[in-house]
């Protein structure tokens, strides 16, 4: 089978839908080596190193036009090169498919779209970019012969803004890197420690500090119940962390939040371990990668009720109402409250875990490829 993906995030996000493209094509070229596969993207040029496997063929601009305007290569233009390289499969990885790619008559088309936020929120977002979204999000799902979704959330989300049929709608859950499921060495535990200067104990936050994130209410949580306790706090900032800094800085906080950026993705599971607990209240989300990876590194999990969280932390995890800082805060209090209770969500978190390893994510996307072929 000869396999395309559109591979733009791949190569160049960091985060997010890159390394939801980047694990796609992992595991794919991995579990199933003898197929061919094609990472269509406008540029290499100063993009993201990763490591690719011998059944992949990166595919670029070959008209002058198209190497000049990207974003009309990727929208348009790609037809063409599609139409010469006749895979049996092209993948929109993220959320899009080009205009006219239903013209293709040798290939099937599958996107991959992760979350609605912006319909659901749309205050989130400006209204240009809203507007964008809405256009490209639902000419991918009318088009395609197969609709990928990350969670039954978001399943029920394109059924309802778009009306897509059912049948061709199909939930096949993200895995996350398989060494978030291996222990660190206590000996790197320690270097990642003094390397950061972190406190022998402190809870953990992981994602973009952007409203939807909902840092802000962790913060409050800390402060109204004197939660002694550090929050250290990795991800990129946007405006929104003016907003928690300014609150940070006015009730004297500052020692106990701890911000840390430019992490390295070979550290990120020592500081899973290392934390007491993770927590992630978000608002919404299309899946909540985050709580997969700490469950798969043995860390307690406190998130949300509701949207995708059950989905992705399972019956073990503390949920709470993202709204309300009391029910945040008598979240953290519950799970450092014990060590009984943290031993018995580890258990079972990582038992919840097991659910997502590569082996089945790769074998369930391969079942939607078949099914259309």
């Amino acid at each position: 089978m000869k396999i395309a993906f559109d591979a733009k995030r791949a190569f160049y996000n960091n985060t997010g839908l890159g390394n939801y493209s980047r694990n796609t094509i992992r595991l794919l070229s991995t579990y199933y080596p003898n197929n061919e596969y094609l990472l269509f993207t406008p540029s290499t040029l100063k993009s993201i190193r990763f490591e690719r496997a011998d059944n992949t063929q990166i595919i670029t601009p070959q008209s002058f036009t198209g190497k000049l305007f990207k974003s009309y290569w990727r929208s348009y233009l790609i037809n063409s090169q599609i139409h010469y390289e006749k895979p049996d499969i092209y993948h929109g990885l993220s959320n899009e498919l080009p205009y006219g790619i239903n013209g293709q008559k040798k290939s099937k088309s599958v996107v991959t779209i992760h979350d609605l936020i912006f319909k659901r929120f749309p205050e989130l977002y400006k209204s240009t970019d809203r507007k964008i979204y809405d256009r490209k999000f639902k000419y991918a799902a009318e088009v395609a012969d197969a609709v990928i979704v990350v969670s039954q959330q978001t399943a029920d989300d394109i059924q309802e803004f778009y009306k897509i049929n059912s049948g061709k709608i199909k939930v096949v859950y993200q895995g996350c890197n398989p060494v978030f499921y291996n222990m660190v060495d206590d000996k790197i535990k320690s270097e990642i420690k003094n390397k950061f200067n972190l406190p022998d104990e402190f809870i953990l936050y992981i994602g973009t500090i952007e409203e939807r994130k909902n840092l802000l209410g962790i913060v409050k949580a800390i402060y109204s119940n004197k939660i002694e306790m550090p929050l250290v706090v990795i991800g990129r900032k946007t405006a929104y962390f003016d907003k928690v800094n300014d609150f940070i800085v006015v009730n004297k906080i500052e020692k106990q939040i701890i911000f840390i950026e430019n992490l390295s993705n070979t550290e990120l599971p020592a500081f899973y371990q290392i934390a007491k607990a993770f927590i992630y209240p978000s608002i919404y989300e299309g899946f909540g990668i985050p709580i997969l990876e700490a469950l798969a590194s043995g860390t307690p999990v406190i998130t949300s009720e509701g949207s995708c969280f059950g989905e992705a932390a399972g019956n073990n995890s503390v949920f709470v109402n993202p709204f309300k800082i009391e029910s945040i805060a008598e979240g953290m209090l519950k799970v450092l409250s014990t060590k009984e209770t943290r031993v018995n969500m580890i258990i079972e978190g990582r038992k919840h875990a097991l659910k997502f390893t590569e082996d089945k994510v790769a074998e369930n996307l391969m079942k939607v490829y078949e099914q259309i072929l």
